[in-house]
Parts: C-alpha cells; sequence; structure tokens
C-alpha cells in the first residue's frame, strides 16, 4: 500500500438557492416561522402556524398545501403562491433478494445520491448521504473514488427519509393513531460523504427527524458516522446527542493513514481522547467502533489484541464488517475463519461484536456503487488504485 492523499479540508460548499418559491422542507421551526412573517403572518399567529404545518408536512407527509385542512382557504393559497414542499426525485429504484432497498435520488443541479433502506426482524435502517461523493479518499471506500461535488443541504438531508417513507407507504392516515411499529426505526448517516464536514446541514436534518411532532424518531435511533473529524466531535455530543460511531479500520496510524487518509491531520491518539468525552456529554450508550475487515491488511490476531488495548476504558461496540467487494476494489474481504477468529479475540475481552451480515450485494448495495454503476463505465482497477493512492504488490 503505498500512501492515500490527504484532503483538502473542505467545510462547506457554497451553492446558489434555486430560484422561485422557497422550499419548506429542511427549514428549522425558526426559519419557518420567519420564512411565514416576512411572507405576511401576523408574528402572533407564527408560532401556532408553524407547528400547524409542520406535523402535516413531517408527521403526516402531505405535499399539497390545499390538504392541509386546518388552515384557512386564503392562507393556504397563501402559502402555495410562496412555498414549496419537494423532496429529491426518485431515479432508480432497486430491491434486493433480502428485502435491501437501494435508491438514486437525484437532488438540485442534476447530483445524485444514494439512499439504502435495511429492513431487519426488530428494526428497519436507513442509511442516508450528506455529500455529493465524499471530502475524503478512503482507499478501501467505493465512494472515495468519487470527487465531492458539493455538501447536502438539511432538505435534501431529511428529504431522503421521507422518500422512503414514501415508498414504505409508512405515512399514517390523519386522525388515527401512529403507535405501531415503525418500518424506518433508525437512520444512520453512513450514506455518501463525511457528515461532519457538512455539520449545520446535518444538525438541522437530524433535528427534524428527532422533532417530537414529526418524524418523531429518539436520539438514540440516530447514528452518525465519522471518519475522524475530531475539533466537531464535541459539537455532535452538544448540539445532536446521537449515537456516535468511527470508522476506524486500522490500529496503527501508519495503517490508518493509508485507509483513512484523514488520521493524517488528527491521528488515533486524539480521536481516541474526543471518543472518551463523548458519552459523557451526550449521554450516548456507547461508542460503535466500526472495522471493515481487510484480507491481510488489518485482520490479524495482533490487530484484535492492540485494538482492544486501544479502546480500553471506553463504553463501546466493535462492527466488524466484512469487505463488500466493488469493481476494480484494491482489497479482498478477510475469509470467514479469519473474521471469526478476530470476534473471538473481541468478545474475550468483553466487547460485544456483530459482524455485519453483507446485505444487498446482488444490487450492489454498499455505499457509491450503484451512482458510479449508473454515472459512469466501469474503470479499470489500476486507475482506481491510482486515484485512491494504493499500490498493491
Amino acid at each position: 500500500m503505498a500512501d492515500a492523499p490527504i484532503t483538502q479540508d473542505v467545510h462547506t460548499i457554497p451553492r446558489k438557492l434555486p430560484e422561485g418559491p422557497q422550499n419548506l422542507v429542511g427549514l428549522t421551526r425558526d426559519a419557518m416561522r420567519a420564512a411565514l412573517i416576512a411572507m405576511g403572518t401576523p408574528e402572533k399567529q407564527a408560532k401556532m402556524r408553524v407547528g400547524q404545518i409542520w406535523s402535516w408536512i413531517y408527521q403526516w407527509g402531505v405535499r399539497d398545501f390545499d390538504a392541509m385542512t386546518n388552515l384557512s382557504k386564503a392562507f393556504r393559497a397563501e402559502l402555495a403562491e410562496h412555498f414549496v414542499i419537494e423532496v429529491p426525485e426518485v431515479v432508480t429504484r432497486q430491491i434486493s433478494e433480502d428485502g435491501t432497498r437501494k435508491y438514486l435520488v437525484r437532488i438540485a443541479g442534476g447530483h445524485e445520491v444514494e439512499v439504502v433502506y435495511i429492513p431487519e426482524t426488530d428494526r428497519g435502517t436507513l442509511c442516508v448521504s450528506s455529500q455529493v461523493g465524499c471530502t475524503l479518499t478512503c482507499s478501501f471506500c467505493h465512494t472515495g473514488t468519487q470527487k465531492l461535488v458539493r455538501n447536502l443541504t438539511a432538505a435534501e438531508i431529511i428529504g431522503q427519509v421521507m422518500v422512503a417513507r414514501d415508498d414504505l407507504d409508512e405515512w399514517p392516515q390523519s386522525g388515527t393513531r401512529t403507535y405501531e411499529a415503525r418500518l424506518v426505526s433508525n437512520i444512520v448517516l453512513m450514506g455518501m460523504g463525511e457528515p461532519l464536514y457538512n455539520f449545520e446541514n446535518v444538525r438541522d436534518a437530524m433535528k427534524i427527524a428527532m422533532d417530537p411532532e414529526g418524524i418523531q424518531l429518539s436520539r438514540r435511533r440516530i447514528t452518525l458516522s465519522t471518519s475522524g473529524v475530531v475539533p466537531e466531535i464535541a459539537r455532535t455530543a452538544q448540539e445532536i446527542g446521537c449515537q456516535l460511531a468511527v470508522s476506524f479500520h486500522a490500529t496503527t496510524d501508519e495503517v490508518r493513514d493509508k485507509l483513512v487518509p484523514i488520521n493524517k491531520r488528527w491521528n488515533i491518539e486524539a480521536l481516541l481522547d474526543a471518543l472518551r468525552e463523548y458519552p459523557k456529554v451526550s449521554n450516548s450508550e456507547r461508542i460503535t467502533f466500526e472495522y471493515v475487515m481487510l484480507d491481510g491488511v488489518n485482520d490479524s490476531d495482533a490487530d484484535a489484541h492492540r485494538l482492544m488495548k486501544l479502546i480500553e476504558g471506553i463504553p463501546a461496540k466493535i462492527n466488524l464488517i466484512p469487505f463488500n467487494e466493488w469493481p476494480g476494489a484494491p482489497y479482498k474481504r478477510s475469509s470467514n475463519n479469519r473474521i471469526r477468529a478476530f470476534a473471538d479475540i473481541v468478545h474475550k475481552a468483553g466487547y460485544a461484536s456483530p459482524v455485519r451480515k453483507p446485505r444487498g450485494e446482488d444490487i450492489m448495495a454498499a455505499c457509491g456503487q450503484l451512482k458510479s454503476e449508473t454515472e459512469r463505465a466501469r474503470k479499470s482497477r489500476r486507475q482506481i488504485e491510482a486515484e485512491a493512492g494504493v499500490a498493491r504488490g
């Protein structure tokens, strides 16, 4: 493995908002209130109106102002003149043999991002994207082969949740009870992009997901996965308070520098220092360490023992992920025996060590695959290795 390039520190990529009526999706309650006042709604009424519109959009899934029957006809007409309720457009929808659903959705500017829904017996997890492409160049990740185009807006992030609920027909009928088991019960920010390089939009979208008068997900059912943007980790604890997962993947700086190049900026020690503080501030139960199993790279017994030493004292769970091979990938999946041996060491040290069952392989559900498949011809292995900065013998 040669050194993978570290990527420039991109926090925001400004974009012009489209002309025409403003989209109410993605606005915070305060921003929606300000928009209604700017339209001419009396200040005394604005907060109440926000509450009414909010529950129509996020609790009942209504996209048409005419259906908001507790608002006057005149007010509904005024809303329709100034605002729209829009979510991303589904370009491709695939359903795997195992029930996994994968959507390619189009956002403003014609860009496309991926959303994956994974049904399990006790939950339904929706994996959402936070950027078009990615800021980072993690050499094992398919999205890492796609250049960063821009950050998603809060509307485009929460819009992915709304699109999935549309497809699963999960919006309750207005006036009915909403306590039945949820099809989308969990959100993971593990799709395309590094969420902490798009902090404000991710935060605002997740606050909508957690709002008790809207989508109503508990913060414990939202997991944000980061490659280790250390300065934003404390902020995540304070301003979102969701569960945290870390793309760890290596037990030495030398290997992590190659697999997760952001490690060159914030190394393992700096990352672990930030992670030790996280549960104290966010009241999070434990941190999930994600560890992709790469044959001959990070899967030895010595790696497992080193990992146990590193995370000592952190309430944690280790998620072992068999590498989901993609065309031209510069790595191979560890053998089942090797993964089991690694998991045993972790388990004996007292940590939960579930091995994530690969899902949706028949529809290429590993992040970034569908977009690449639809967007461009497959590159040769040599081209991808060169772009990721990985040389294999």
